[in-house]
């Protein structure tokens, strides 16, 4: 493998994280709405 497929690989691997973690601080902004509004943690039980 060369410097620059080495670089590419790099360059996936940061927007792959990056993307996860939006997707994680979307799922505990869902979490506390859902908490504000419904009173529960996860909706439907308990």
């Amino acid at each position: 493998m060369n410097n620059n497929q080495t670089k590419l690989v790099e360059k996936e691997k940061i927007v792959a994280e990056k993307l996860n973690g939006r997707f994680a601080m979307m799922g505990f902004i869902a979490l506390i709405g859902a908490y504000l509004t419904t009173g529960q943690i996860i909706p439907g039980f308990i």
